[in-house]
């Protein structure tokens, strides 16, 4: 991956800044996930009706992706066609708190049960295991809030995080619909990666490395360009979305670029539309022209939000309209 995704945020930003103001109020909220604090924004539109509930759509990131970004970029437009949105940062991603690592033996708790330690902050973690978790609780902050129907909870999911969305789809029976952009799936590693994986966990696990590579994990090839951002390929172990597709049961949109310079369509969103199709699940796979990943941020941006809109309509809302 290029060095190019930051500029793609602050470009995105950018037009943001440019842009009509929403038409949504913004409340910052914390969601819990296994113990630890995350930041989120929650876009309510100014048409909502106190004790009404609204179709709600839950965006994830990718690589690097917090939710003043892409977050905002995308939920500034879900909000305009009605949704309830929220965009958090991933643990140890963007405002949100991390997990932390103990350089050394934890002391015995005090009277009240607390602890003070020296620790190292865990941040910038492609942890798919983590993240999938995250995005989970973030799903069951959704579903305590009064303005949000449970049953009509949708995920879009872009870059990386298109992939997180199918594999928590395939797993999480809450979710009802799902749009997946640009996914990078992660799984599926050729026999090499996977030896290295698990040649890292083993090592992890006894002590002979860092428990959490947060000085030698830097990526290599496309992603080098990426200094703060560390990953784990242990905690991918038996993680693939593209298997978890087979277990999908809600409408699913896959969305590609034709110019895909950073994955293999065909062996990302193409192979988990195959197993939605195999399974007669109501699946669509649209290919965008012209572009290459990072087009659906920028001149493909209003047909894609447009596709993933019309896809939350059809399959969310659809039974509230009176004949």
């Amino acid at each position: 991956m290029r060095a190019t995704y930051l500029a793609v945020l602050i470009s995105a930003c950018a037009t943001l800044l440019s842009a009509q103001q929403p038409e949504a109020s913004i409340r910052h909220v914390t969601i819990w996930s296994d113990g630890t604090r995350m930041a989120g924004d929650l876009y309510l539109p100014q048409d909502l009706k106190e004790g009404e509930k609204r179709t709600t759509v839950l965006f994830c990131a990718g690589t690097g992706g917090v939710k003043k970004g892409n977050g905002a970029l995308y939920a500034n437009r879900f909000v305009k066609e009605g949704f309830v949105v929220l965009a958090f940062d991933y643990r140890g991603w963007g405002e949100s708190d991390c997990k932390l690592t103990l350089p050394d033996s934890m002391p015995k708790a005090d009277a009240d049960g607390t602890v003070t330690v020296k620790a190292k902050p865990v941040r910038w973690q492609m942890d798919m295991a983590d993240q999938t978790l995250d995005i989970r609780c973030a799903i069951s902050f959704l579903m305590g809030e009064p303005c949000v129907d449970a049953e009509r909870i949708g995920l879009f999911g872009t870059s990386y995080g298109g992939g997180l969305v199918v594999w928590v789809a395939g797993n999480d029976p809450r979710v009802k619909c799902v749009v997946s952009q640009v996914p990078g799936m992660g799984g599926g590693r050729p026999p090499a990666a996977l030896k290295y994986a698990n040649d890292l966990a083993v090592k992890q696990a006894r002590g002979e490395t860092e428990p959490v590579p947060i000085e030698t994990g830097k990526l290599g090839g496309k992603m080098a360009a990426y200094a703060q951002m560390r990953a784990n390929p242990a905690k991918g172990i038996g993680y693939n979305p593209v298997e978890a597709a087979s277990k999908i049961t809600v409408p699913t949109m896959i969305i590609v670029a034709e110019k895909e310079e950073l994955m293999s369509n065909a062996e990302n969103g193409l192979r988990a539309f195959q197993a939605l199709q195999k399974n007669f699940v109501k699946s669509e796979y649209h290919e965008l022209k012209d572009i290459g990943h990072y087009g659906v941020y920028k001149e493909k941006l209003d047909e894609v939000t447009k596709l993933a809109s019309d896809w939350f309509h059809l399959h969310l809302d659809a039974h509230l309209k009176t004949p």
